[in-house]
């Protein structure tokens, strides 16, 4: 089955609405491009996963392009292991990008964007401090104060530009700040930094910069650039669009200027000739998906690895992809998501339910089926024959018969779960217990005969007859059992350990903790359970790391991605429960 994504049938959203009319007036010419922009200073996370199927279902589905770049323009934070790890994400996401740029490709371009801006009276050196410019900057309420150094010259401000470039200035010294207007109502356009001195090695470019551009300032030039034609961003974006206008126009305002470039007039060639400068790209917001259960800060999730509160970013039971992908989660059920949860412009939680269904329905239809003791008891049968072995051939899939099967081997003693046996069964206990007779799967139907405990009262051993007449698990003469177990042969089962997660948190809105707490607070100190005297069916020992399958009867599990050695230590993820009738209705009854 192909985890391909393919293009959805349903109604169109509001994006997809807007390039519809863009298309008709002719305003691209036909051509749709989008991209993906992560900063490479952590992995991605589900909410990340939204954004990816959307910009890159959109090129798919008009035939359009998507680019995958990097917006690395801190250097003190961002890392190749994350670059990495999200180019990793995109492919097993199942999606192909048209480039993979990176901010840092365009330095030198936008290094001289803003000497144009300097130029054309659009930017300034100031040389406040961060309290400084913060306290003048004003609130929603009173405008802000001019800089004292607002009304350098051009030539001073180009000056000290240059000296920044050189190095010639420590950090914080001074930063390159847009000249826009400090009585603006949206706060973002009271003259923004656009340039901050950093020195610092950069995963790409090393010590060759010491001064570097800031987000929005290179966000909207990278889109123009790159040819860009929707700039699909999340709602809290929305209130720096006015930013990313200012920065596109005032640039197309200075090509049209091409004196100003002086000795850079190939500058100014390379970025006449771009498309992003003839039809110029659009920012459009959508709602940023927030779900029950986790967090999705990404300020968050790095606490939650640094302080250990997970064993890395990859940890089944982070909101990662890769801790996604490790857990078992297929990309399959993560576009499915992403497709049901839609594309809003207003903010809304999801149930983290609706993630596990939409796993749930793919692994059904995708995940072959193996025998698993998770909590194993002895089942010893009396009347087998110590020497027998017998084969059982299994279907891999009960509703595929493309998956083929496997042969199962049983004998004399087994392994069963220790909670299908009950000393005094209740009424709509239908496993096993004293004189009670089940099906074993695929086997023999058995009739427990007498059990041992230990000094605890623990359950160590059941014995047990079985009716040969009733090979394959059907009986000759139509009697009928309502119990059917899974079981391991003893003999001829693989130890293995399984790790059982569970929500990471105790509440549902971690992101909302109680007065005094943080959301670490609420971190669920039970939601690792490691089990490591499980038996599974041989012919688990060589399955390949990250491999889909259920357990029947138990779960959906995959194979570690790191820790599972075929062949060797098997170690095996819990990815989702199936519905348990018999536990709901214990939960009921108390």
């Amino acid at each position: 089955m192909s985890n391909k994504p393919e293009a959805p049938e349903k109604g169109k959203d509001f994006i997809r609405t807007i390039i519809d009319a863009d298309n008709e007036s002719d305003k691209y010419g036909g051509r749709v491009h989008t991209r993906f922009p992560p900063e490479p200073n952590g992995y991605l996370h589900i909410g990340h996963a939204k954004s990816i199927c959307l910009n890159f279902g959109v090129a798919r589905d008009y035939q359009g392009k998507c680019n995958l770049r990097f917006d690395d323009t801190n250097p003190v934070k961002e890392e190749v292991e994350y670059v990495d790890s999200i180019r990793e994400d995109v492919s097993w996401l199942g999606f192909s990008w048209d480039a993979n740029p990176f901010a840092s490709d365009y330095f030198e371009k936008l290094y001289y964007i803003a000497e144009l801006f300097i130029k054309m009276g659009k930017a300034y050196v100031d040389h406040q401090s961060a309290d400084e410019i913060r306290e003048n900057r004003g609130t929603l309420k009173e405008p802000g104060k001019n800089s004292p150094y607002r009304d350098r010259t051009v030539e001073e401000n180009l000056d000290l530009f240059r000296k920044m470039r050189a190095g010639e200035m420590p950090d914080g010294e001074c930063i390159l700040r847009g000249k826009i207007d400090m009585a603006a109502p949206n706060v973002m356009l009271r003259d923004p930094a656009l340039y901050r001195i950093k020195h610092a090695d950069h995963h790409r470019t090393g010590d060759a910069w010491c001064i570097y551009p800031m987000y929005d300032f290179t966000h909207g030039l990278s889109d123009a650039i790159e040819g860009i034609t929707h700039s699909i961003c999340t709602l809290e974006f929305e209130n720096n669009r006015p930013l990313y206008d200012w920065c596109v126009n005032t640039l197309m305002e200075g090509l049209k200027q091409p004196e100003l470039f002086g000795e850079n007039s190939s500058v100014y060639e390379e970025l006449a000739a771009l498309p992003g400068f003839n039809q110029r790209p659009y920012q459009y917001e959508f709602a940023r998906l927030n779900i029950t259960g986790t967090v999705l800060s990404k300020r968050k999730l790095i606490q939650l690895v640094k302080e250990g509160h997970v064993s890395g970013w990859d940890d089944p039971r982070m909101p990662t992809i890769s801790g996604f992908r490790r857990r078992g989660f297929t990309p399959a059920s993560i576009r499915d998501f992403c497709e049901r949860i839609g594309v809003a412009k207003a903010d809304s939680t999801v149930e983290y339910a609706l993630l596990e269904a939409c796993l749930r329905e793919d692994l059904n239809a995708r995940a072959p089926r193996y025998l698993g003791v998770m909590d194993p008891v002895k089942l010893i049968i009396e009347n087998y024959p110590e020497d027998q072995v017998d084969e059982f051939t299994m279907p891999l899939h009960p509703e595929d018969e493309s998956y083929g099967e496997r042969v199962v081997p049983f004998s004399r003693e087994l392994w069963i779960e220790r909670a299908d046996f009950m000393e005094e069964p209740p009424k709509k206990f239908f496993r096993l217990g004293p004189g009670r007779e089940v099906r074993l799967r695929f086997a023999y139907y058995v009739t427990c005969t007498g059990y041992e405990k230990d000094e605890n009262g623990r359950i160590t051993e059941i014995r047990a007859t079985y009716d040969p007449e009733t090979k394959g698990g059907w009986s000759k003469d139509g009697r009928k059992v309502k119990g059917t177990l899974h079981w391991v042969s003893a003999a001829h089962g693989v130890k293995a350990e399984v790790r059982n997660y569970g929500n990471l948190f105790t509440c549902e809105n971690p992101n909302a903790p109680e007065e005094g707490k943080t959301f670490v607070d609420y971190v669920n100190p039970d939601s690792l359970e490691v089990l490591d005297e499980c038996w599974v069916e041989p012919a688990l020992a060589d399955m390949a790391p990250g491999t889909n399958f259920q357990f029947e009867r138990t779960g959906y599990f995959c194979a570690d991605a790191r820790d599972h050695k075929p062949g060797g230590k098997l170690v095996f993820n819990r990815t989702a429960t199936l519905r348990d009738t018999w536990a709901k209705m214990q939960k009921n009854m108390k």
